[in-house]
């Protein structure tokens, strides 16, 4: 039996406890994660990562308005252990100079992140690890230089030898390239060899179909920046295409290639099918921490199998979350009537404000209490439709202030309490454009039931009307866009008409009815959905399925 091989994971951000501020959401919670897993199974992996001195954004909301501010938090870390170890990554022709610390709290695999903010820096050079996906092209090139660059070489200055690179998601693309450059100047290989040898250690996990989440650079910003690092136009062009694709990199780049869910394998596959010598894409759906994200009085219910201690036990965490708004918004939520649970980026595929639709058919649900809605999710930082949607959702608390809450500043702590103590998980992205979603995996391990279109990991798991419901006539049929005739804007209107449509069909004449008429039939739902999710969709079977199908040696 073969060694397993020594791991190193690549990512912007990791999500491994509320306050640690150097996530922002779901790439970032999936990565806390995948360390959780891999210390939970003793794994051989270490990873690589950058300390955000002023984190991703705090959200405050003030006159219904969403804003953004940029709180100092590095200095608050005090489990952060210097490994004495510093490298230099050469940027627009000057060395920045780049500290590694060591994460030692968390019960995680091993983490190192980098740090630019030493006096050793240029002023201006100290700010590149300053806010995580705050900046534009320049200043994203330099933070993903240092990620990917200075974490080659951080690993040679700590002595770890890796087996395998795992880039995750496209923003440590340029490791590869460093690569690259190790063999054709430190081996005397040409390019074609070299790039040979790389992709044997380089595996790769596309994240998104949205194209803004692919990024794209011109030559010659890259060139500018030393992300070229010494490789010639010809040659990055081969890895990149032009202008250069840092997605389209990553697969050329890796031996083998992932997506996040089942349907994400095919919408990736079809999505990148035009690049050449691209690694094939196979699936492997997201899972999730159990050890965080499940309330420990759920599962012992779950595993004990009487309906009332299950119900009891979800209950004390429904008034958890009740307190906990009450604490926040002032707002007192009703124990006894259904709450629905909706956190997301604000991303206007995510359509968070879609129930809101036709207040002729919600209204009255709303002002009755009879459905009540918890909200809470951030925009990018330079996302002004997302801000629109965010402010949309703080004027629906506004309009009905007993039944509608918007949670500000969306973090670890608030989505755990979410997808423990809400009823209900509503998700409806356009489809297909939800890569997985791992939130709802987390509120079916407690119990709580999706009512979900039929996009990222839900298709996998939705049985409609025994686990969960789909939004979709008879829980089977899912439109996308293109299914519709017109302009492109036209289709998105139609498919929006189609999908709020099913979404009150489902809620009020399926979910509400079985809520307030059947709870005997809730709670064996709420079992199924537990049973479904609890191990197929945990983070160790994800894990597993990775050393099983792309990090293994005979997977060359």
């Amino acid at each position: 039996m073969s060694k397993e091989p020594k791991v190193a994971y690549f990512c912007m951000e990791y999500g491994l406890e509320s306050d640690f501020k150097i996530y922002s959401g779901g790439l970032g919670i999936l990565a806390g994660d995948h360390l959780k897993a891999a210390y939970d199974q003793d794994r051989d992996l270490v990873a690589i990562g950058m300390l955000w001195k002023l984190g991703y954004n705090q959200q405050i909301v003030k006159d219904g308005k969403p804003y953004k501010a940029y709180p100092v938090f590095k200095e608050d870390y005090d489990f952060l252990e210097d490994t004495g170890v510093k490298v230099k990554v050469n940027i627009r022709e000057r060395d920045v100079h780049c500290k590694v610390w060591k994460v030692t709290k968390f019960g995680n695999a091993d983490l190192y992140l980098l740090d630019t903010d030493v006096p050793e820096n240029y002023a201006g050079d100290e700010w590149i690890t300053d806010r995580l996906y705050g900046g534009f092209n320049e200043h994203r090139i330099a933070q993903e230089m240092v990620l990917s660059i200075g974490g080659v070489k951080a690993l040679r200055a700590l002595g770890i030898e890796p087996d395998v690179y795992h880039f995750n998601d496209s923003h440590p693309v340029f490791a590869g390239v460093e690569l690259l450059r190790e063999k054709m100047e430190d081996q005397g290989m040409w390019f074609d060899h070299a790039l040979e040898e790389v992709r044997k250690k380089v595996v790769f996990t596309t994240h998104t179909p949205v194209l803004a989440g692919n990024e794209v650079h011109t030559h010659h910003l890259l060139k500018y920046m030393g992300a070229y690092q010494h490789l010639n136009v010809e040659q990055m062009v081969a890895i990149g295409d032009a202008p250069f694709s840092m997605t389209a990199a990553g697969l050329r780049l890796a031996r083998n290639a992932n997506s996040v869910a089942s349907l994400h394998e095919q919408t990736a596959n079809e999505m990148w099918s035009h690049v050449d010598g691209a690694a094939p894409i196979v699936g492997i759906t997201n899972g999730v921490h159990t050890g965080t994200w499940t309330d420990e009085d759920v599962v012992a219910a779950f595993a004990d199998g009487d309906n009332d201690k299950i119900w009891s036990a979800h209950q004390k965490a429904k008034q958890a979350l009740i307190d906990l708004v009450e604490e926040r918004n002032g707002v007192k939520l009703d124990a006894d009537k259904l709450l629905i649970g909706f956190a997301r980026r604000a991303a206007p595929y995510k359509r968070s404000d879609l129930i809101f639709s036709k207040p002729e058919v919600i209204e009255e649900y709303l002002k009755s209490g009879k459905v009540q809605l918890v909200f809470s999710g951030k925009p990018h930082p330079l996302d002004d439709m997302g801000r629109k949607i965010t402010a949309n959702l703080i004027a629906m608390s506004k309009k009905y202030p007993s039944s509608v809450v918007f949670l500000e500043d969306y973090d670890m702590t608030i989505g755990a309490a979410l997808t423990r103590g809400v009823d209900v998980w509503l998700n409806n992205p356009r489809r297909p454009k939800e890569a997985s979603g791992t939130s709802g995996m987390k509120a079916a391990m407690n119990g709580v039931l999706n009512l979900s279109t039929l996009d990222g990991w839900w298709p996998e798991a939705c049985r409609h009307g025994e686990n969960g419901w789909a939004i979709s006539p008879d829980g089977v049929e899912a439109k996308t866009a293109e299914d519709f005739e017109g302009s492109h804007e036209e289709k998105l209107a139609q498919l929006d008409e189609y999908d709020v449509t099913n979404l009150y069909d489902v809620l009020l004449n399926q979910v509400v009815p079985t809520y307030y008429d059947n709870q005997d039939k809730w709670i064996d739902m709420m079992k199924e959905s537990h049973n479904d999710t609890y191990e197929q969709f945990s983070a160790g079977r994800m894990l597993n399925d990775y050393y099983k199908l792309v990090y293994a040696p005979e997977n060359n």
